[in-house]
């Protein structure tokens, strides 16, 4: 039986995650921070919500950056969210905090008086919007074109390589909905909270040999 590690260092609905991965066969699901656990697991989901330097304050202060860098390029590995944004260089949330940099770009701030079509668009971002399939990748398998998935965020990604952008989404604004590069996928919506979509994307997720 598979192991899927979620790893945990303090910060995103874990539990959500971990069941909606049971819910479509996962195998055995650990939601661990013990380092040995993660390393030794088939695939890696790497979750998160709230401020993004909380967030790396924790992942640095557990190593868990250079476990990730280790971990993601030799197996299935998933960012969710935070987790997601955490994998870019630089985030300018809390006046700007480096990240991870497993992938080239930056994190910027949708802004306060964003308006389209003459209406008030609110940040955050809260709720379903379309993602336009960017790159053929085994995670949309049976999934929709410009299928609709569940975002909450206030930040976005800005792609520093345009052919690693596997999904786009718009709010005022285009930006990466999803990212590729080799065994690493990464999305900033939340696959378990968006339904049949959502639950397809996971059970791609624990199917994929992490080759495209």
């Amino acid at each position: 039986m598979q192991t899927v590690a979620v790893i945990d260092y303090g910060m995103g609905n874990l539990h959500s995650v971990a069941k909606a991965l049971e819910h479509v066969g996962a195998g055995r699901v650990l939601v661990t921070s013990d380092a040995q656990t993660i390393r030794e697991a088939d695939r890696v989901v790497f979750p998160g919500v709230g401020a993004i330097r909380d967030c790396m304050a924790e992942i640095r202060r557990l190593g868990f950056d250079e476990l990730v860098r280790e971990v993601s390029a030799d197996r299935p590995f998933l960012g969710i969210c935070v987790g997601m944004q955490a994998l870019l260089e630089r985030s300018e949330e809390n006046g700007g905090v480096d990240c991870i940099g497993l992938f080239p770009g930056q994190v910027r701030f949708f802004g306060k008086d964003m308006v389209e079509d003459g209406e008030q668009l609110k940040v955050p971002h809260m709720g379903w919007n379309e993602v336009e399939q960017s790159l053929d990748h085994p995670l949309w398998h049976e999934i929709p074109d410009r299928g609709r998935f569940y975002f909450v965020h206030s930040y976005y990604i800005e792609a520093g390589n345009p052919a690693q952008v596997a999904g786009r989404g718009h709010y005022g604004k285009d930006f990466a909905a999803a990212l590729a590069d080799g065994s690493r996928f990464a999305v900033q919506f939340h696959p378990e909270k968006s339904h049949s979509h959502g639950l397809q994307l996971l059970q791609n997720f624990v199917s994929w040999d992490g080759r495209r």
